[in-house]
């Protein structure tokens, strides 16, 4: 792919604060991800005009349901305009088909595979024994399967998946942090340039532009890393 491959997080409270942080990154930042907070605050409404200022949004409800919940929360978010739309891989292959074929290729599906605040302990504290990166590539070999347009992954499973996958098949990594930022409650976390070059089509940055003193350069750097 070509262009911007930097989506800001809006994890921020309400509208107006989403308002604020976007007029400070104006020019700068072409994709960014609504989440559960922010959709919750504000629903669909928000996504729409944000969509209809020109910006390529994620909608990022990490969909988990049986399938015909699924398909019908999908062929909403459809409706919205959004370009990407998350669902969990753990929900299964007749759940990732029936998201798939109720986005009608008006939406782009990624498939959540291990949030990157989890690591193989926390995994095993819910019965699941292989080691973290084991399980990130076998969820996304599933999400390929099953016809999903990518994964969302950690930077630091990028290039297995990226060995295996098509060249079309996109990888979304949060967890992207630059080189002076702290972690937070991230576990697996890589830079920008480090998740780029291990295969990373998008990478999704929140509180480090969200508060840094100056959100525009930091997104600037960020974008640079990235090219």
């Amino acid at each position: 792919m070509t262009g911007n491959r930097l989506i800001v997080a809006l994890d921020v409270e309400d509208a107006a604060a989403a308002e604020a942080l976007l007029a400070k990154l104006a020019g700068v930042v072409t994709r960014v991800k609504v989440g559960l907070e922010l959709y919750t605050a504000e629903g669909p409404e928000l996504v729409r005009r944000l969509v209809g200022r020109g910006l390529d949004v994620m909608l990022d409800l990490k969909l988990h349901d049986i399938p015909e919940t699924v398909a019908r929360a999908t062929s909403r978010a459809a409706e919205l305009g959004v370009d990407l739309l998350t669902v969990h891989v753990a929900g299964g292959t007749k759940m990732m088909q029936a998201a798939v074929g109720a986005a009608a290729g008006r939406t782009r599906i990624l498939g959540v595979t291990v949030l990157t605040s989890l690591t193989s302990r926390d995994l095993a504290e819910v019965a699941i024994e292989p080691s973290v990166e084991e399980v990130v590539v076998r969820r996304a070999t599933l999400a390929m399967e099953a016809g999903l347009d990518g994964v969302v992954a950690s930077p630091l499973e990028a290039a297995r998946i990226r060995a295996a996958a098509p060249e079309d098949f996109l990888i979304v990594t949060p967890g992207v942090r630059p080189a002076a930022s702290t972690a937070d409650d991230q576990a697996r976390v890589a830079t920008p340039a480090a998740a780029r070059a291990a295969g990373a089509d998008l990478v999704v940055v929140g509180r480090p532009i969200r508060d840094a003193a100056d959100p525009r350069a930091a997104a600037e750097a960020i974008l640079r890393e990235l090219a």
